[in-house]
C-alpha cells in the first residue's frame, strides 16, 4: 500500500488521482494554469475535494478553460451560470472567471506568457520543501503574499495569499509532499 500524504484520505480514487499525478508536478502550460487559477479560487471557503468533485462541470461551464473564451463572457451568460448545479453558485466567484481570464491574458502579453511571469516567484524552478507532517507545511509564504498583491494589483480577484500558496502547490511551484510519502522521491 503507497504512503501519501495525509490530506488524500482513504477510499477516495478522485483524491488520490489528483495526488499521485497532479500535486507538486510542475506545470508551464497556461491553458491549465488558468485552469488551476480559477478552480483554486472557486475553493476559497471549501475544501478541495468539493471543487475537485466539480472540475467537470466547470469544464463545460467555461470552455474547457479556454482564457479567451472566458475574457468574452457576457453578463448574461455569467449569470446563466448562477442556476448551474455542476458548479459553485457564487455570483462573486462565477464572475472573477471573466475578470481573472481579462487579467491573465494582459500578463500574457506583457510577459510573453502567464508561465514566464508566474514561475518568476520561485525564481523558475520549484521550491522542494521537506515537511515531515502536514503540520509543518505553511498556509502562505513571502512568495505568495507577492503573488497574491501582484495579482490583485492586476485586477484579479480570489487571489489571496493563502488561494495562492494551495496554487502554487498544485502547479508545482512547491512540492510539500511530506517525508513519507511515495511521491515524494
Amino acid at each position: 500500500m503507497l504512503t501519501r500524504c495525509g490530506w488524500v484520505g482513504t477510499g477516495k480514487p478522485h483524491y488520490e488521482h489528483y495526488h499521485d499525478t497532479e500535486w507538486g508536478v510542475p506545470v508551464h502550460d497556461d491553458r491549465l494554469l488558468f485552469e488551476m487559477l480559477i478552480l483554486e479560487g472557486a475553493q476559497a471557503g471549501l475544501n478541495w475535494e468539493t471543487i475537485l468533485k466539480r472540475r467537470e462541470g466547470y469544464k463545460k461551464a467555461f470552455g474547457n478553460f479556454d482564457v479567451k473564451k472566458c475574457a468574452q463572457l457576457t453578463d448574461s451568460q455569467l449569470e446563466a451560470q448562477m442556476d448551474n448545479e455542476a458548479i459553485i453558485r457564487n455570483r462573486l466567484k462565477i464572475w472573477s472567471v471573466r475578470k481573472n481570464a481579462q487579467a491573465f491574458i494582459a500578463i500574457q502579453k506583457e510577459f510573453g506568457s502567464f508561465d514566464a511571469y508566474l514561475w518568476r516567484f520561485v525564481g523558475g524552478k520549484p521550491k522542494i520543501n521537506q515537511p515531515k507532517t502536514l503540520k509543518n507545511i505553511p498556509t502562505s509564504t513571502p512568495e505568495s503574499d507577492a503573488l497574491s498583491k501582484d495579482l490583485k494589483k492586476r485586477g484579479m480577484s480570489f487571489v489571496g495569499s493563502t488561494i495562492m500558496y494551495a496554487y502554487m502547490q498544485a502547479v508545482g511551484m512547491v512540492n510539500d509532499h511530506i517525508a513519507t510519502c511515495f511521491c515524494r522521491r
